[in-house]
């Protein structure tokens, strides 16, 4: 069966549709035990995560590396709760079909990494994937503003990338507000998403700026509750 419908942001999976209103919240994976990856995944798919973040490092782009497309497909099959792969690399055009055949239902990379941005978000939508962009803390909002129309989301890290348990950068939150506002003065429904530094605190910083999507490693994967930790994110 076909599990992928028309969005105005592009083309996206029934996982993703069904999730787009409410406050939502994408445990990353970074902050999972690695030993027990199956395990962590089912756990925070039960715990009600909306989306599964899933951030590969290349050691260029940003300092550290994670894993690649064989992680990814690996993990696949043990839950059906939309996997937001974020490409911390670069030229990530290079690779888009690797992690569109290992099961993407949403691609994110940097517009600081693609020097061809418009073409590669193509790319990613006439695949039949969501396409989304993420800003790192030093680029300005308005970078985006050229793309709204072709994204379903846009990632702004709260922190510098490459690295968790970071703490949020209060003045990332603008950017949101900023870009929120640009999609409602043209009609289109984009979703904007912060990564870093996120908890039960800042949570509440990050929606009364408008997030829609919030990542979250540590404070969700080494919660004594899962269930409850994403819960109390997602009423935040």
């Amino acid at each position: 069966m076909d599990m992928r419908v028309p969005f105005s942001g592009g083309i996206v999976g029934r996982r993703f549709l069904r999730r787009l209103f409410v406050m939502k919240v994408s445990p990353s994976v970074l902050a999972c035990d690695f030993a027990h990856m199956a395990d962590e995944i089912q756990k925070v798919t039960q715990g009600g995560a909306d989306y599964i973040h899933l951030d590969v490092m290349d050691g260029n782009f940003v300092p550290n590396i994670s894993f690649g497309p064989a992680v990814i497909k690996a993990i696949r099959p043990y839950t059906d709760v939309p996997f937001d792969v974020h490409l911390m690399v670069e030229r990530p055009s290079r690779y888009f079909q690797d992690y569109l055949d290992a099961g993407a239902d949403n691609i994110t990379f940097h517009l600081e990494a693609e020097p061809y941005i418009a073409p590669a978000l193509d790319q990613i939508r006439k695949a039949g994937c969501s396409a989304s962009l993420s800003i790192k803390p030093g680029t300005e909002a308005e970078a985006v503003f050229p793309y709204l129309d072709k994204l379903y989301m846009v990632l702004v890290m709260t922190v510098e990338p490459g690295f968790g348990g970071q703490k949020l950068i209060p003045e990332c939150l603008e950017k949101v507000k900023k870009i929120k506002a640009e999609a409602k003065r043209r009609g289109l429904k984009v979703l904007v998403e912060v990564d870093g530094g996120i908890n039960s605190e800042t949570a509440h910083e990050a929606a009364a700026a408008g997030v829609d999507v919030c990542v979250a490693g540590t404070g969700v994967f080494r919660a004594p509750d899962v269930a409850a930790a994403i819960k109390e994110l997602q009423n935040a």
